[in-house]
């Protein structure tokens, strides 16, 4: 027999209007708390509520969706394969109950309803030992799914540089499934600084959202000799609206981390509805930036504008390329003036990076003794031990080393410049 989802651990996602609000609150009465019982009103809200949430129960209003229902419930079955969804229909709409059953719904209840019934039905769904055994298995996937997202304020940062770089110094320490998307729309580069030539990109999947699986993802992902996977962007011409709809961006990161214990993204400019989707995706953001007050000036912006979207400063990491550069702003300096940590440090070697870019063969494969080779590998390094639970154990390192932003504190403290 599956095990039983303790009433204290349920997640219950609520969409529908202000009247039946208060009717839900009163079935789950002295048992449920705010914490576990969410809302939204708005139909066009419900899918990224429940990628964030990813509750055990959807309560889908069908006065909320009207027509979009079935859709709706198609959605939600393939985005958030773990989650079982109830459809609260009026009496006269028994036709759009089974069409949500057919869409994948795991049941329906008539308005109006009694409190007991609502939660007799939402206790057999959430315990039904085959749907229990199913989210149990898709939840555990889906934890092992790691976001870290590469930004900057303005261009020549080296982002593109440093995060490919990342993604594949991060799949030869731990030999993990890596998956690296090319989210610069206005720009795309991937396929260019990698030597690839994709046959599909992130468009081709637009049209078959409703049905995204494992499987039409890896049909368009192209492969690396490295091992790394690629979600390669359109050429701007491409895009029928200039952009990326949010929902395509929220159910193809979902569908790949299911895939991929990391998933690195490439994020170009502008900060648009696009760009926030991946951000609230990410689970880590790196911020690259180089030793110069334009670029200073816009990342202190660039803080400010992802905070008033909740996104705390702790989840950005600062990293500064070409830290070594002739004449750039000293490490603590930009410390002390912004009030922001420097996380890691590259050094300046803009003629070696350039030399692998058009070679299309990264640095740390190319020139993997490198200081910035092994200043990339050293930053995989630590998104591995920052990926780890608070309380494990840390693996020991053979060449433990220091920081490489220390190291210029204390070098230029001492008047030491390159």
């Amino acid at each position: 027999m599956a095990e039983r989802i303790a009433e204290q651990d349920l997640r219950i996602l609520v969409a529908s209007q202000e009247d039946l609000r208060s009717q839900i609150r009163q079935a789950f009465q002295d048992k449920l708390d705010d914490r576990q019982l969410h809302w939204v009103s708005q139909a066009d809200l419900v899918l990224s509520h429940a990628l964030e949430l990813g509750p055990h129960v959807v309560l889908l209003d069908q006065d909320l969706v009207h027509a979009e229902t079935g859709a709706l419930v198609r959605h939600l079955v393939n985005l958030v394969p773990q989650t079982a969804v109830l459809v609260l229909i009026a009496p006269d709409r028994i036709v759009a109950a089974s069409q949500a059953v057919l869409a994948g719904a795991s049941g329906f209840l008539v308005k109006p309803f009694q409190n007991r019934e609502l939660a007799r039905v939402i206790e057999q769904v959430v315990n039904e030992p085959r749907a229990s055994a199913t989210m149990s298995k898709k939840a555990s996937r889906a934890d092992e799914g790691r976001v870290v997202l590469f930004c900057a304020p303005k261009g020549g940062t080296g982002r593109t540089t440093i995060a490919l770089n990342t993604a594949i110094s991060l799949r030869l320490q731990t030999k993990a499934p890596v998956v690296l998307i090319d989210a610069d729309y206005a720009a795309p580069a991937l396929d260019v600084v990698l030597n690839l030539k994709p046959e599909r990109d992130i468009v081709d999947l637009l049209p078959r959202l409703g049905q995204l699986d494992e499987a039409m993802m890896s049909d368009v992902l192209a492969t690396h000799p490295s091992g790394i996977k690629v979600l390669s962007a359109p050429a701007p011409a491409e895009l029928e609206d200039g952009y990326i709809p949010l929902q395509a961006v929220q159910q193809v990161v979902a569908v790949l981390k299911r895939m991929f214990p990391w998933v690195i993204v490439d994020l170009g400019l502008p900060m648009d509805e696009t760009a926030l989707a991946f951000f609230d995706s990410a689970d880590r953001i790196v911020m690259t930036v180089i030793p110069e007050m334009v670029g200073l000036r816009n990342m202190q912006r660039m803080l400010e504008h992802l905070q008033s979207h909740g996104h705390e400063r702790e989840k950005v990491w600062l990293v500064l390329n070409r830290a070594t550069l002739k004449g750039g702003i000293k490490v603590y300096d930009i410390e002390e003036q912004l009030q922001v940590s420097v996380q890691h440090a590259v050094p300046d070697n803009q003629s070696l990076a350039t030399a692998s870019i058009n070679r299309g063969v990264p640095l740390v494969i190319s020139y993997r003794h490198s200081a910035v080779a092994r200043a990339v590998a050293d930053l995989a390094q630590q998104l591995i031990a920052d990926s780890k639970p608070e309380g494990a154990p840390a693996e020991s390192d053979p060449e433990p080393r220091f920081g490489l932003a220390q190291i210029f504190r204390r070098r230029q403290s001492a008047g030491v410049t390159s």
